[in-house]
């Protein structure tokens, strides 16, 4: 089941780590279900997008559950008193949760300080995670300071990381620093005992890794020798997409693109790292943007559109068989274990990509809304392969209800007749064509919530290219009854796929 942790409910504002994720575990093992997938946990910035978080590394301070931080007994029930999350239980408001959340975490960090019976772990996080955590916390502290401006905007000695300008800013910045330091250490540990509680109940967890990283991120300031940057740590091309039928100038993303020469030399060290620290936080990770392995687009940094932007060779299968060497989880892999990695291969699929999906023996994604834009289509079920995952939908994707009210009348009669289901009621449609995913030969199925609830366009988790209104949607508290469940699992054991 697809659901993100922020559309989970809770009277906090947002879905985090609090009883009701425990309760949607249980959920899962009632309906039947052996994977729950989520977006990106990372720290968003403007904008909210899990997809441009400020690291690669990091968890979301947002997703810590205050009641958790009760029950610990680092906050008290008068420190919530006056602070606002949201009045609205749909939807997520992050004005109040950036203005809010910050003084809740504070004042826990305090009575932290004031504990000595976790000092032992915590310096034991601090140790495991050092390679990447000092600079976040930095970064953050810095960014603190200077009120969220770029890092690219920063004064140039602490912009291009002069050790004498670094140090003096580890000093003046020590509390803030350890306090960035303690809101990780409780993201992971909440985490962690979220995860446990999954697999304890025979749920694995499927994780997002986005392929690029934010421009204005702790990863693109601390490590510049994994980007194409110049001498004064500027970028020298950026990310995009090149000019289509769909827009005549390109896109432009304006991430950092990899350095992927450079990395080669020493074995992916960044990359891998990276892959390690997803495997604590997931069972099963999610690549998104695949074919960027293959090849990818690269736009001369200050352009203002995409159209003069060049097609590059991505570093291919030696990259994976380096990953398949170095991290254990890829390495160790046996059949039983099942996969530890799925690949989102949507759009343009070009030989090239194909082979390379083929080579690392990953399994690619099929989203069956794709597959009734035209005849011939490889989404739909007969063109289906084993060794795939199948969804409805995705986050990315309007609900299917929406889909199916707001496709051409040509698009919904194929539909309609594919999946053998003539009645006019939207509704009786939806489980249909949640039972056309099911009824696939693919290894895995994957229905968001949203579908299973029959939920329409309100329910929308993200609008590609829409600037405002995504990332917010919730579902209702107590919403989820034992009949949706006892539905759900029916269809899971009629079609074989309750998990061993």
């Amino acid at each position: 089941m697809l659901f993100p942790i922020f559309s989970l409910p809770s009277k906090y504002g947002i879905g985090c780590f609090s009883r009701e994720a425990f309760e949607f575990v249980d959920f899962l093992e009632r309906s039947g279900q052996g994977f729950w997938q989520i977006l990106p946990v990372g720290p968003t910035g403007f904008g909210n997008s899990p997809y441009q978080p400020f690291s690669a590394f990091a968890g979301n301070p947002y997703f810590i559950s205050p009641e958790t931080l009760l029950e610990e007994g680092f906050l008290k029930q008068e420190d919530f008193a006056g602070l606002e999350f949201g009045t609205d239980v749909q939807k997520v408001d992050y004005g109040a949760m950036y203005e809010n959340r910050p003084v809740l975490l504070k004042k826990a960090y305090k009575r932290f300080k004031e504990r000595m019976d976790e000092t032992e772990l915590y310096q034991a996080f601090l140790k495991k995670e050092e390679f990447w955590l000092k600079d976040y916390a930095l970064f953050t502290a810095i960014k603190e300071e200077k009120k969220g401006i770029s890092w690219l905007d920063w004064e140039k000695d602490i912009r291009k990381r002069e050790i004498h300008a670094l140090k003096e800013a580890e000093k003046r910045l020590k509390d803030e620093i350890d306090f960035v330091c303690f809101v990780q250490y409780e993201f992971d540990k909440q985490w962690t005992k979220l995860k446990r509680y999954a697999n304890s109940k025979n749920v694995k967890i499927i994780g997002d890794l986005p392929f690029y990283v934010s421009m204005d991120s702790a990863d693109a300031w601390a490590h510049p020798e994994v980007f194409q940057m110049d001498k004064d740590f500027v970028p020298t091309v950026v990310a995009g997409c090149p000019p289509d039928a769909f827009s005549s100038t390109g896109q432009l993303w304006g991430n950092p693109i990899y350095d992927w020469d450079g990395m080669k030399k020493n074995d992916y060290d960044w990359w891998v790292k990276r892959i390690r620290r997803n495997f604590e936080f997931y069972d099963v990770i999610r690549i998104d943007h695949f074919h960027g392995f293959c090849d990818y687009y690269a736009v001369p940094y200050g352009d203002k559109t995409a159209e003069h932007g060049t097609l590059k060779k991505g570093p291919g299968m030696e990259f994976f068989e380096v990953l398949k060497k170095k991290v254990k989880e890829l390495s160790s892999l046996q059949e039983e274990d099942g996969f530890k990695i799925i690949a989102e291969d949507l759009g343009n699929n070009t030989p090239e990509n194909e082979k390379l999906l083929k080579d690392t023996g990953f399994p690619g994604m099929k989203v069956l809304q794709y597959g009734f834009t035209s005849w011939d289509s490889y989404y739909v079920n007969h063109r289906h392969i084993k060794n795939c995952v199948v969804y409805t939908g995705t986050h990315d994707n309007m609900p299917t209800r929406a889909w199916v009210e707001e496709i051409n009348d040509g698009q919904r009669d194929f539909a309609r007749r594919y999946i053998n289901s003539m009645n006019s009621d939207y509704g009786q449609f939806v489980w249909d064509f949640i039972r056309e995913a099911y009824r696939s030969v693919a290894d895995l199925c994957v229905i968001p919530l949203q579908d299973y609830l029959c939920e329409g366009r309100e329910a929308r988790i993200n609008t590609p290219g829409a600037q405002e209104g995504n990332w917010q949607w919730r579902l209702k508290p107590n919403f989820l009854s034992d009949a949706l469940s006892q539905s759900i699992r029916g269809l899971t054991e009629l079609y074989s796929r309750i998990p061993k």
